[in-house]
């Protein structure tokens, strides 16, 4: 436990030493606190988008889904990484562009100046900041689930109970108002190196105590394949069969596109200096996805080594898997690194996010509805106000929704977040779509989405939000309800734009040129609106010629 406080103590000092990081002359704006300065390299985008993308979900929740329900369940997230770096390579360059080139700071702010549609960027900035909640309280989850395997906690009293989770809040809500981006830009080092480490031992030590990899996959078989009392079906899926395919499928490809439609993604890659830092950086992080297998395969490691992740409460809790393996397999000294490793990689993103969130509220929310004529300094005082409550609201949802199978949080927040797509991502390429179709679709996918997440029940706890799994209409096959309802929002909008180009109604404004998608750090017209001092520097947008 030693080893856990002393690296906890040294990544919370320097969270708050980041300030140092790239010094700014001031924070008080949000290209400084919310962005880094715009001006991280490619290394250290590296390792913050990492430090972004590879969160509590992936060495927690997907180990955890693996250890419970199997392949369909966890090993999805396999190829949906796979799948991610060739679509961000062909988009994110462009919104990086047309971003810098513009000053916007989030996914809503260029939905603003492509339609000059303050409703449609409404509705792209509020799904952003509700999507990222779930995701938040994954890494208070995870955070959680280490120090209560450590010994913190009690059984009884409920403020003992979730007193860890207090604690972590505590800390990154400390650290991340004063530091802003740099804060987890430092920190995300510190992480990389010690999951490296801990994988590379783990994967190597850990089978030779359980009888070798032969043991791990005949003990995950003979679970999977097991009755779950609870269900009268089987425990989960070793191999996916015919039935599952969609759901593999469906679960791998809708994460993959919904990915970088959340704000805390969108925000790492605008922190970086140049288009071309982000094209070498979606060529470099497949390497993390081979970390993330290594990963998944612990929780069938901690099938065979007999592991038995049982919480404060005395409640089996899968999501403490990890954490306990690591417990019952490793020396004390190392098993606090391996800790510490767990909750820095959960603290990393979940500051990323928080300050995301809060950018998406002021600019898109704040700024554009309470005041419009606040200044950067406010601005920056109300995203970092706002990074508090973000985090607080991550709570609830930590506090109320079923955790025993914490990658639906993940999933959740997926199922929301696709619903943007559309007006982002499409919107990069072209402006077919009207302003009224994209909204429309949007609404519906998010009705339809939620309402059919909500319909989901856990067979043990009986709680709603259960899973992310639903029929999906006209095959009936059980698929990911992320992807069901982005169909139905891409039919919504394409009939609807039908009809309105038609009758010629008009789709607003585009302040954007079609050079601004190509413009890179040494863009001329970029200095010389700096120069001007006009709106780029508030993040409105400005009219293209």
């Amino acid at each position: 436990m030693s080893v856990l406080v002393a690296l906890f103590v040294l990544v919370t000092v320097l969270g708050f030493m980041a300030t140092r990081f790239r010094r700014a002359e001031s924070l008080d704006n949000l290209d400084e606190w919310g962005l880094g300065g715009r001006r991280f390299g490619t290394w250290v985008t590296w390792f913050l988008l990492g430090g972004d993308l590879y969160t509590a979900y992936t060495f927690v929740a997907v180990p955890a889904a693996m250890f419970s329900l199997g392949a369909v369940a966890g090993f999805f997230a396999v190829p949906y990484t796979i799948v991610l770096y060739p679509i961000i390579f062909i988009f994110m360059a462009r919104l990086w562009s047309v971003s810098h080139r513009h000053g916007y700071v989030t996914p809503a702010d260029f939905v603003r100046g492509r339609y000059d549609d303050r409703n449609l960027s409404l509705a792209v900035a509020v799904t952003g900041f509700v999507a990222t909640m779930p995701y938040i309280a994954l890494q208070l989850v995870g955070i959680q689930a280490v120090l209560e395997v450590a010994g913190f906690g009690g059984n009884d009293n409920v403020i003992v109970k979730d007193l860890p989770l207090f604690i972590a809040f505590a800390v990154l809500a400390a650290y991340t108002y004063s530091s802003g981006l740099r804060a987890p830009a430092v920190i995300a080092f510190v992480k990389d190196f010690l999951i490296y480490l801990v994988v590379i031992v783990a994967i190597i030590y850990l089978p030779s105590q359980v009888g070798g990899w032969d043991a791990v996959f005949g003990a995950a078989e003979e679970k999977m394949n097991s009755t779950n009392e609870a269900t009268g079906a089987p425990t989960g899926s070793f191999i996916p069969g015919g039935g599952e395919y969609w759901a593999y499928a469906t679960l791998a490809l809708g994460s993959a596109l919904a990915l970088f439609m959340y704000p805390h993604s969108v925000t790492a890659s605008l922190s970086s200096e140049s288009r071309n830092t982000i094209r070498r950086n979606a060529a470099i992080l497949p390497a993390y996805s081979f970390v993330l297998g290594l990963l998944a395969l612990l929780g069938w490691v901690a099938i065979a080594a007999g592991t038995q992740p049982v919480g404060a409460d005395g409640e089996p809790n899968a999501q403490l898997v990890i954490p306990q393996l690591f417990e019952d397999q490793f020396s004390s000294w190392f098993a606090g690194v391996a800790f510490a490793a767990v909750a820095i990689g959960a603290l990393v993103p979940a500051a990323i996010m928080s300050i995301a969130a809060a950018n998406t509220f002021t600019r898109n929310i704040y700024k554009e509805w309470i005041k419009k004529d606040a200044t950067p300094a406010e601005e920056a005082k109300v995203s970092k106000l706002m990074s508090l409550v973000v985090k607080a609201f991550a709570l609830v949802f930590v506090l109320t929704l079923d955790k025993q199978n914490a990658i639906n949080f993940q999933l959740l927040g997926g199922i929301w977040i696709l619903q943007t797509f559309p007006a982002i991502v499409i919107s990069l390429f072209t402006r077919w779509f009207h302003r009224w179709g994209l909204l429309a679709g949007w609404a519906v996918g998010m009705v339809y989405g939620t309402v059919e997440a909500y319909r989901v029940v856990n067979p043990v706890t009986g709680k709603h939000f259960g899973g992310s799994l639903g029929e999906i209409p006209g095959l009936g096959e059980m698929g990911y309800i992320a992807m069901t309802a982005f169909s139905i929002n891409i039919i919504v909008a394409v009939a609807i734009t039908l009809l309105l180009n038609a009758l010629e109604v008009s789709n607003g404004t585009d302040h954007t040129t079609p050079g601004d998608y190509f413009a890179d750090r040494d863009d001329p017209r970029v200095k010389a609106d700096l120069a001007e001092g006009d709106d780029l520097t508030r993040g409105e947008p400005t009219r293209g010629d």
